[in-house]
């Protein structure tokens, strides 16, 4: 068993735990992330991921599979293997996340000790129904500059495919789908994403709920769990869909998508191939969504993103990869 505030009070050299609260609990009871006030110390407060490997999760879907399970201790060791060796390379300010400060593996349990992103200004969460244009942008921001900071990087230690939908690790939902021509199509779509000739690192879990905004237009990410090798599109659409509604994403798409271009220019400086990704990678914009459909159609049947702006750019991917 971990001794949970020795550790915390070693790592920060605080002399006291003042208080904790409650930030939110894991995915199907694998553990809660508090946040911790101190005293004394170099920080007033530090984010306690504390993760206890059940011998079988709660999932509200009731996806209770051996499968399941390995997949999230998969994703915490990955998320601990990003934080130990990937975080501190993030040093571009317009693609802030938390510094690990340590990480604990004992047992059947793990403890991530980071930066707590409210302390740094970050304290503004946005949801759909209260989300700007300008806030999407922001994201989109923060992704051009993580794509451009890991264009070409291998993904050692990571998932060597990025993203929690990703085709291989999702054989159940595959089999429950119920679009069957999208279902044929699966294996088309993933391998298009997988062989597009730049790759970068992706979040691989890009929602509008893991941004942390602060004032004039800042914004951090969290939860890495499955960051891994992936076109940028993956992110991109997946953050847009938890944005806006089927109305929205297609009329905002084209201004999106152009300023994470213009950002993605921007952040890559002189990259030689910058015409040549933007290129492919707008290409995959649409294969990238219907990726993330597929996994929907799987998982949940009648998600609220499975609307017509998804429906239509999904038939346009399987329209093309049956004529090829």
């Amino acid at each position: 068993m971990l001794e949970l505030n020795k550790e915390i009070l070693t790592t920060t050299g605080a002399s006291a735990i003042i208080r904790t609260e409650s930030v939110q609990t894991l995915w199907s009871g694998y553990g809660e992330i508090k946040r911790y006030f101190l005293a004394g110390g170099e920080y007033p407060s530090v984010i306690v991921k504390h993760i206890q490997f059940p011998d079988t999760g709660r999932h509200p879907g009731g996806w209770n599979t051996p499968l399941s399970h390995q997949r999230k201790l998969r994703s915490y060791e990955v998320e601990r293997m990003w934080y130990q060796e990937f975080a501190g390379q993030m040093t571009n300010a317009s693609c802030k996340v938390p510094h690990g400060y340590h990480a604990l593996e004992a047992g059947n349990e793990l403890l991530l000790i980071m930066e707590d992103l409210n302390a740094k200004g970050f304290h503004i969460r946005r949801e759909p129904d209260n989300v700007s244009l300008g806030d999407a942008r922001s994201c989109l921001s923060w992704l051009a500059h993580f794509h451009a900071r890991f264009i070409g990087v291998a993904p050692q230690g990571l998932w060597p495919v990025g993203t929690y939908w990703h085709l291989d690790t999702r054989p159940d939902e595959w089999e429950r789908m119920q679009n069957i021509p999208l279902k044929h199509a699966a294996k088309g779509i993933d391998a298009r994403l997988k062989n597009a000739r730049y790759q970068t690192l992706v979040h691989g879990d890009a929602k509008l709920a893991n941004f942390c905004f602060g004032q004039s237009g800042k914004v951090a990410a969290v939860d890495f769990q499955y960051v891994g090798r992936g076109c940028g599109m993956k992110d991109v659409a997946y953050l847009i869909s938890s944005c806006f509604d089927e109305v929205d994403c297609e009329k905002y798409e084209d201004e999106l998508l152009n300023h994470y271009f213009q950002q993605l220019e921007t952040a890559m400086g002189n990259h030689v191939d910058y015409q040549e990704i933007k290129k492919e990678w707008r290409e995959l914009y649409a294969y990238a969504w219907a990726d993330f459909y597929r996994f929907l159609d799987g998982w949940r049947p009648g998600h609220w993103k499975m609307h017509d702006y998804s429906k239509k750019l999904t038939q346009q991917v399987i329209d093309e990869l049956t004529i090829k």
